[in-house]
């Protein structure tokens, strides 16, 4: 009942709408608050803070805010999460934060924590606390689906808003402020932690004057993280000295945690913009024209280089060929003289055939989910949804991945059909469960929240062979009812002799200059998405995103024709495994920098968080080389296929 409950949700999510006035993403409609006390249906006065897990740019492993010891809610409340979210590691809570709309409230005590030097598990969580600190563990609160962000000035007096804020900071034995610590002077004591245990939130709304809603709306929530040692928990202040915990842990410590809140109004922010400025603090979109100024450049000359071969070259060619009698030809070089060899079966043409088939699953998995993203489905207020679409498409889109693999195989001559569905099926799904399965076994060791439930893997695996499986059964075997695919021209039942190659024109250096100009489009973008993932950065710019997807379906296709044209005109017919690795090499690049990036970019400590890293970054490779090799391929099939069908061959 629980995996039908969890397909059930899975579909209201991607597909349901809510009936409400005017057009609104699902799940995103608007909520009023009010001063007065009491609920209505279309007004609210009070005001709940969600609190998420925390994580670091450290370290890969976020933990759920219960794990450190904060203060709790006691009616604690988990809302409904997606797949995506889940599958991200998202742990959302109600917190113990509670305030009532327009009501400001200063210095208001929310709980108490004492450690005593002999209690073990006090000196436990202590110690988590003070490890949370010193790898810059990051809160996430949420209010009303809106982060609450800590702003501050950057280089060039720019203001940064970040999603999150550290929970606290530590000065070195060497008197060295880390991270947080640089921002306030009083922080200066060596081997010590600042604990930021007091919290000055201000909450923007529009106040609803002059439009057609009842009440106020929230459009934006900021903070201000501060380190105060509280004397009388009972009469709080809010001033006086930091809040020190020193690294040796020799005395009895008390710990209480305080909150100031006030409720500004502003009219000049519409609720539909209040996410506007959190991403314009992120200066990105002049790197991103230039980005995509730099593959469009990239784009027009491979552009100009196939189009001089189709028309120029590839004319005269094609003339000459069909004007010179059948004795001439013999004496001929080039391209033509290989049409009895062209179309002759590869080697281990079973597992290229896979390849294509899971390749085209996840070409089309991917264009739709980032047309999706470009209208706006796919926000980052709608947490979980782009991961949650994916991984539902993917389900979905067996029955291509079955009929492309299905018809690329019998075309090869295959005859042993159920290997190739099961292969199609299992394969490559198979090695990413396989890796993702370690990585989730390293978080559960780790108590990490990234670590996915028992009850959600089954729920993965079910609709892995209840759905996907089935429909990539079904796709075989509507590709193997299909008549087999003609070529243009005769297989001659003798192979032709392969001339001497020259170092430019052997099939490695070919494959390794094939995946250069594909990785030159997209490195830039690259950066970003890594930041996103590691750096827990948010991504918005899909529609960037998705020109250069195309930009990249462009220049794999003639990155690939180009090298397929030359290694036809040395007379070497052996294009088949070629073409799909030459734009597939694209992913060994894409796994270079990933390594350059760790290195040089990271600072992430352990070897846990190190393998994690790795474990998903191969992932990422494999889907990677899947994709680009499949559109490398179809368009070299697409190319030989044209230029053989308008030469004549006797």
């Amino acid at each position: 009942m629980k995996l039908l409950y969890l397909w059930a949700r899975l579909a209201c999510s991607l597909f349901a709408t809510i009936p409400v006035s005017g057009f609104y993403l699902p799940g995103l409609a608007p909520v009023s608050f009010c001063e007065e006390d009491g609920k209505t249906s279309d007004c609210q006065n009070k005001i709940q803070l969600f609190v998420n897990r925390l994580d670091s740019v450290e370290s890969v492993l976020p933990y759920e805010y219960d794990v450190f010891d904060f203060c709790k809610d006691e009616e604690e409340k988990r809302p409904s999460e997606n797949l995506g979210q889940v599958l991200f590691g998202e742990r959302i809570e109600t917190s113990p934060y509670k305030f009532k709309f327009g009501k400001d409230v200063s210095c208001q005590k929310v709980c108490s924590k004492s450690y005593a030097t002999s209690n073990q598990e006090d000196k436990a969580k202590l110690d988590f606390l003070k490890r949370g600190m010193e790898l810059n563990y990051q809160h996430h609160w949420i209010v009303d689906n809106m982060p609450v962000t800590w702003c501050y000035q950057v280089e060039d007096g720019q203001q940064y808003c970040n999603p999150g804020f550290p929970i606290g900071c530590l000065v070195t034995h060497e008197g060295r402020p880390k991270d947080a610590c640089i921002i306030n002077a009083k922080f200066n004591k060596k081997s010590t932690y600042y604990l930021f245990n007091h919290v000055d939130i201000t909450i923007t709304y529009h106040s609803g004057d002059n439009e057609n809603w009842r009440g106020a709306r929230l459009v934006a929530a900021r903070l201000e993280p501060q380190s105060i040692k509280h004397g009388d928990e009972n009469s709080l202040s809010c001033e006086g000295s930091p809040m020190e915990i020193p690294v040796d842990f020799s005395t009895d410590l008390k710990v209480t945690y305080s909150y100031s809140i006030k409720f500004e109004s502003t009219n000049a922010i519409r609720w539909a913009s209040r996410w506007d400025y959190i991403l314009v603090s992120m200066p990105h979109s002049n790197i991103q024209w230039f980005s995509i100024m730099n593959s469009l450049v990239i784009v027009l000359f491979l552009s100009g280089m196939v189009a001089m071969i189709m028309l120029r070259t590839l004319h005269k060619d094609i003339a000459r060929y069909n004007q010179v009698d059948q004795e001439d030809a013999q004496e001929e070089s080039g391209w033509k003289q290989v049409h009895g060899d062209v179309f002759r079966p590869p080697p281990n043409g079973m597992l290229l055939a896979v390849f294509l088939g899971q390749g085209a699953q996840i070409f089309i998995m991917t264009f739709i989910t980032l047309f999706l993203a470009c209208l706006g489905f796919l926000s980052p207020a709608n947490r979980g949804a782009l991961m949650t679409c994916a991984v539902v498409l993917w389900v979905l889109l067996g029955t291509p991945a079955g009929y492309v693999s299905a018809r690329i195989y019998k075309s090869f001559g295959g005859e042993k059909w159920k290997t190739n569905v099961f292969l199609t099926a299992l394969l490559c799904p198979g090695i990413v469960f396989a890796d993702f399965f370690l990585m989730n076994l390293i978080l559960w060791v780790e108590g990490s929240s990234a670590a996915i439930p028992f009850g959600t893997l089954l729920a993965i695996l079910a609709l892995w062979f209840g759905i996907s499986v089935p429909l990539t059964f079904v796709g075989a075997f509507f590709g193997f009812k299909k008549p087999v695919m003609e070529h243009p021209v005769r297989t001659n039942q003798i192979p032709r002799q392969i001339p001497e190659q020259s170092f430019f024109t052997r099939p490695v250096p070919g494959i390794v200059m094939g995946g250069i100009l594909p990785f030159g489009c997209i490195f830039i973008q690259l950066f970003f998405i890594l930041n996103s993932i590691w750096s827990h950065q948010m991504y918005y710019m899909f529609g960037f995103l998705f020109l250069v997807f195309i930009i990249l379906l462009i220049t794999c296709s003639e990155a690939t024709i180009l090298l397929c044209y030359f290694h036809l005109c040395a007379e070497d017919y052996h294009w088949w495994w070629r073409s799909f690795l030459t734009s597939g090499f694209t992913a060994v690049y894409l796994l270079i920098y990933a390594v350059h990036y760790f290195f040089s970019k990271l600072q992430i400590q352990g070897a846990a968080s190190t393998i994690l890293y790795f474990g998903y970054t191969m992932i990422m490779v494999l889907i990677f080389f899947l994709f680009t090799g499949t559109i490398g391929f179809f368009a070299c099939f697409w190319f030989v296929n044209k230029i053989y069908s308008v030469v004549k061959v006797d």
